[in-house]
């Protein structure tokens, strides 16, 4: 090295290593970035065809071929499965407590409906509270909970339980929520599907998105430079381990396209289901709404009203409400914003004053009545992975919505413009949204709550994830079922 480039070699290993990490953070974003890109612009024709659901052949062929959602294709929920299975479930979590995650109330959604169906599902999953586990009487589907912690999954415990139940009769399908079942057991399962409702890759890109919406004077958090260090090696590892499930279920268009892309998954092993919410409890009902303003204290004279629910914590976008709303308030009088959920930002938008109402956790009479009190659902999400249970929700109540346009939610949720609005993942570009939803006055937001009823009564059902999955399990168990129609 020339005379005038040498350095003191302390000082130069400590310069490599600046220049490393700089490194590693710039391909990650890069990476991450492009990727993303490349899955905006290359959105297969079944993200957009609206019109695909159909019960008159408009396709056939072999299922394990389709790369759009199973969704959009008609199955026949009047008669009986052509045969009853017996399914083995695992998972992390059961839904034991008043306010459960969105996985476990997608888990307990997903099986009640095939228990209605007539298979049998066996459940292992986590401890719960062993007052509350004594509480159940689920006689299908069956809870298995294992010994120890409440909610401290232990698969290797879980596993044990499961070789004793299938030495008396076999399983005929395995199905795992995520990781509950890790590769080095599922490899062993040629009869085994597994959901992702969360990849490594979608959980960098959540990371990337929370560090941008830092204000100029905050600092970066040690958390997201330690989140994206362990991320990447985390991805690689998934890319490399994922192969050894035999079956794949993406909760959105774009973790399909995820999967068969960058995991390299091949795509006859990737099959795309979108989630279901009860449509026997999220219904278009106006004057429960009328009676739920009302009792809360939205007054006749409001203009708009606005609605969020959740978990209320910084992942979930509320910097990005919180500040666009401190603004739309200011020029808005008669503008109203419900927040629905539990969290640290509860707090928070208490402080904006009478113009938000902050109410907690809501049990399922009141949620519903939630949904009917509001104008538009705001979901300010920097969360890419999976998709929320609370847009379906709001877009099944006959509300239209506002989100974050994540390629998971344009392409599964908001296929069309008349659903409602999507911005980038800033509270500037939220505050504009805002201001386009006051502007459009009821009746045209009626319409599009309207538009989006229509849509998710026949795309988000509990009903039609059932059918699919059921369709996808009759697949795995004997492979004549593959063959659609």
């Amino acid at each position: 090295m020339p005379p005038h480039r040498t350095i003191a070699a302390a000082k130069q290993k400590k310069m490599y290593a600046v220049h490393f990490h700089r490194a590693v953070l710039l391909f990650c974003i890069t990476a991450v970035c492009s990727v993303t890109v490349l899955i905006y612009i290359q959105l297969p024709p079944g993200f957009r065809l609206v019109n695909f659901i159909s019960n008159d052949g408009a396709w056939e062929g072999d299922l394990r071929g389709a790369d759009f959602a199973w969704n959009k294709l008609y199955f026949n929920g009047d008669s009986p499965p052509p045969a009853v299975l017996r399914i083995a479930v695992f998972s992390k979590k059961w839904p034991t407590s008043s306010d459960p995650g969105g996985m476990e109330r997608h888990a307990q959604t997903l099986y009640a409906a095939l228990a209605a169906r007539g298979h049998h599902i066996h459940v292992f999953t986590s401890p719960a509270n062993p007052l509350v586990a004594a509480s159940l009487s689920y006689t299908n589907p069956v809870i298995h909970f294992h010994d120890g912690e409440p909610n401290n999954w232990q698969y290797e415990k879980a596993w044990e339980m499961f070789e004793e139940e299938d030495s008396h009769r076999k399983f005929d399908v395995i199905h795992t929520e995520s990781v509950a079942l890790p590769f080095r057991l599922a490899e062993r399962l040629p009869n085994l599907a597994v959901s992702w409702h969360g990849i490594a890759y979608e959980i960098m890109q959540s990371s990337i998105f929370q560090d941008l919406i830092r204000k100029p004077d905050e600092p970066q958090s040690n958390d997201f430079i330690r989140t994206l260090n362990e991320t990447l090696p985390k991805l690689l590892k998934e890319i490399r381990f994922f192969s050894k499930y035999a079956h794949h279920v993406a909760i959105t268009d774009s973790c399909g396209e995820v999967l068969r892309n960058v995991y390299q998954i091949p795509s006859r092993r990737v099959h795309v289901i979108l989630n279901g919410v009860d449509q026997r409890t999220f219904v278009d009902d106006p004057e429960t709404g009328l009676k739920f303003r009302s009792q809360i204290g939205i007054p006749q004279t409001a203009t708009l009203v606005l609605g969020v629910s959740g978990r209320l914590v910084r992942d979930k976008g509320h910097p990005l409400l919180f500040d666009a709303f401190s603004k739309l308030k200011v020029r808005h009088p008669d503008v109203y914003l419900i927040v629905a959920g539990t969290g640290p930002w509860g707090s928070r938008y208490r402080e904006l004053g009478s113009q938000v109402l902050v109410l907690g956790s809501l049990d399922p009479v009141r949620l519903k009545g939630f949904y009917n009190a509001i104008d538009v659902f705001v979901n300010p999400t920097l969360r890419p992975q999976g998709l929320d249970l609370t847009l379906m929700e709001a877009m099944m109540s006959g509300k239209p919505i506002m989100a974050s346009n994540f390629p998971s939610i344009k392409g599964s949720l908001v296929v069309d413009d008349e659903f409602g609005f999507t911005f980038p993942p800033n509270a500037d570009s939220l505050y504009e949204a805002l201001e386009l939803a006051a502007s459009e006055g009821k009746e045209r937001l009626r319409r599009r709550g309207l538009a989006c009823k229509k849509y998710a009564a026949a795309m988000f059902t509990a009903g039609k994830m059932a059918l699919a999955y059921e369709r996808l399990f009759l697949c795995i168990y004997n492979e004549s079922y593959c063959f659609y129609p």
